[in-house]
């Protein structure tokens, strides 16, 4: 067998969770990510037979019964997976229509997966099926998400129309927009059921004063997914409280969507901004 230190699975994984703590998204133990797993990337690294013990998960998803997750441990801090990971990681098995899970490595500590898991698990259902190919689900806190969900209205058109002006790209990265869930109580079903419902129709959603869910088919595509709109949300920050006198028109925001063809989420333009920049150019 291969080392599984060494199986680029992991490896990026690992370079994930450091890129994320060094951006400050994952103060202690704060964050999870989970990467579904084909057995054919497995097969030269693990016995997929030998079971170290089965950790029952709290909830079914029976469109991932038998999927194989690597996943980040309870009460983990990302800082320091690089030095420890078969403590601080897991690969799983889900069995039993999702209700539980085998674990096939990690968690050396007597530790298990992150409270998050059936949130995680229940978004990579709804996510797959719209994207067969997502493999993706990560939860961090950047800076500036958090901080745009106590000043700005949370309508979710509003919110993503904000997004969409602060920067060109934005509507390159998350044309379909951000979801955004009011303050609910982590760490349970209920917030995972509503984060998969919001992920039927977007890659991203906000929990507002929380933190933010991504989505992707790869993780440099759901990190870079988070970052874009991090980076737009700390541009309003930043500009929010002067006149603003210049910024992307929608005719600008739907040429950038044609151009490089991508569809944009209907009836989210003529939101946001758009209204604060008349007063304010009137003055």
């Amino acid at each position: 067998m291969k080392d599984i230190l060494a199986a680029p699975s992991v490896t990026a994984l690992i370079r994930t969770m450091s890129n994320m703590y060094a951006k400050g998204w994952d103060e202690r133990n704060a964050g999870n990510i989970s990467l579904r797993l084909e057995e054919s990337e497995l097969a030269d690294y693990l016995d997929l037979q030998a079971v170290d013990r089965r950790l029952p998960t709290g909830f079914s998803a029976p469109s991932l019964d038998g999927m194989y997750f690597l996943v980040t441990g309870t009460g983990k801090y990302f800082k320091n997976a690089a030095d420890a990971p078969a403590r601080d990681l897991g690969i799983v098995r889900l069995v039993q229509g999702g209700s539980s899970a085998e674990l096939l490595w990690g968690f050396t500590d007597g530790s298990r997966f992150t409270s998050e898991f059936p949130a995680h698990m229940m978004s990579h259902a709804a996510r797959l099926r719209v994207d067969p190919e997502n493999r993706v689900v990560l939860h961090c806190h950047p800076t500036h998400l958090l901080a745009m969900s106590f000043v700005h209205d949370l309508d979710e058109a509003a919110f993503t129309h904000t997004l969409w002006q602060m920067c060109t790209e934005c509507v390159m990265v998350f044309p379909d927009g951000i979801n955004v869930l009011p303050w609910m109580l982590c760490g349970t079903n209920a917030i995972g059921e509503a984060t998969a419902k919001k992920m039927e129709t977007a890659r991203l959603v906000l929990w507002a004063q929380h933190g933010v869910y991504g989505a992707g088919r790869s993780l440099d595509e759901c990190f870079g997914l988070i970052e874009t709109a991090e980076k737009a949300a700390e541009v309003y920050l930043k500009i929010a409280h002067l006149p603003v006198v210049n910024t992307i028109p929608d005719e600008g925001l739907q040429q950038i969507a044609d151009h490089f063809g991508v569809k944009l989420r209907e009836g989210y333009l003529n939101k946001g901004l758009s209204q604060k920049i008349v007063h304010n150019s009137k003055k």
